[in-house]
């Protein structure tokens, strides 16, 4: 596997990272905060949805399976800088056997959030799970339940996936922990049906009706390039944007830790971990004064959307 990108080479001095393909400045993020730190767990997932911005699926090793002793000096790193949060997505974490030592020593430090599909490798591990209670932060559990409607949500991840993902939001909340679900988003949606329906969802299983709904658009899988996305200007960011919405994107106040070729490296967000030109280096220190050029298809959902995979 090829050693990472020098980011400063990408981010500093590359015409086509500072500029768009019209020669205009391009669009950035310059980064004010580590609030919060988000850790991949690793591509390897037990589903193989088709629309997975990762890629994950049984096996995958794209982004390889984190340690404990890979996140310790990460997290350790974070504290002083201010880090208000740790987080956790995948792949499907619960299937990283180190994931629940990473858990508890994170939750010494921290509150956490884990991004999860709620299927067979949380249910086997849910009694795992109540230990966790005790300790000084608390942590949530964010669950995958793409749509209200159980056939919809099980054409992708398989038959009874939906009616897993609803058990395992109850029984979370039952033992004491936060949830919320992350849901598919379609351009043309009647939203509040859809919110309305997953109230009814959530009636039937005995969570809150104000549980939290995190949608997402298609960001389609890793390394695609889809045409006909507008790129970012610095024109357009502050036409449409002001100070406190740029200090709203992902990349202004988090970083993302991913493990490739064996090493942990700091990239710019959550969403770009298949762009090595966004891999800003091994340690906090070095990657939080670069800024984040606006360059992956993906930004655009940022700028034109608010998308955000952060609850904070």
């Amino acid at each position: 596997m090829n050693a990472p990108v020098d980011s400063t080479i990408h981010h500093l001095h590359t015409p086509e990272w500072l500029h768009t393909t019209s020669g205009a400045p391009r669009g950035y993020i310059q980064p004010h905060a580590l609030e919060e730190l988000w850790f991949h767990t690793g591509t390897a997932c037990n589903l193989s949805c088709p629309f997975c911005l990762e890629g994950s699926r049984p096996g995958d090793h794209r982004l390889e399976q984190i340690h404990l002793e890979d996140v310790r000096p990460l997290m350790e790193e974070a504290m002083p800088l201010g880090v208000q949060q740790f987080s956790f997505t995948g792949g499907e974490p619960f299937i990283n056997k180190d994931f629940l030592k990473i858990l508890d020593f994170a939750l010494e430090r921290q509150p956490c959030l884990v991004l999860t599909n709620g299927t067979r490798p949380l249910h086997k591990r849910l009694h795992e799970l109540a230990p966790l209670l005790a300790k000084p932060h608390a942590v949530r559990f964010r669950v995958s339940l793409d749509h209200p409607d159980p056939a919809a949500h099980d054409a992708a991840r398989g038959e009874g996936a939906f009616a897993l993902a609803l058990k395992s939001l109850q029984e979370l909340h039952n033992m004491g922990f936060g949830i919320s679900i992350a849901r598919q988003m379609n351009k043309d949606e009647d939203t509040p049906a859809i919110i309305a329906a997953y109230q009814t969802c959530f009636q039937h299983i005995g969570i809150p009706e104000d549980t939290r709904i995190v949608a997402f658009p298609d960001f389609l899988g890793p390394g695609a390039h889809p045409g006909g996305v507008p790129e970012i200007t610095g024109n357009c960011m502050t036409t449409y944007h002001t100070e406190a919405s740029r200090k709203a994107f992902m990349c202004g106040y988090s970083k993302m830790i991913v493990k490739i070729g064996g090493r942990m490296r700091v990239y710019a967000c959550t969403l770009v971990d298949d762009d090595p030109g966004y891999d800003l280096g091994a340690t906090l220190a070095e990657a939080l004064p670069l800024r984040v050029m606006l360059r992956h298809h993906r930004c655009f959902s940022c700028f034109a959307s608010g998308a955000s995979c952060s609850e904070r």
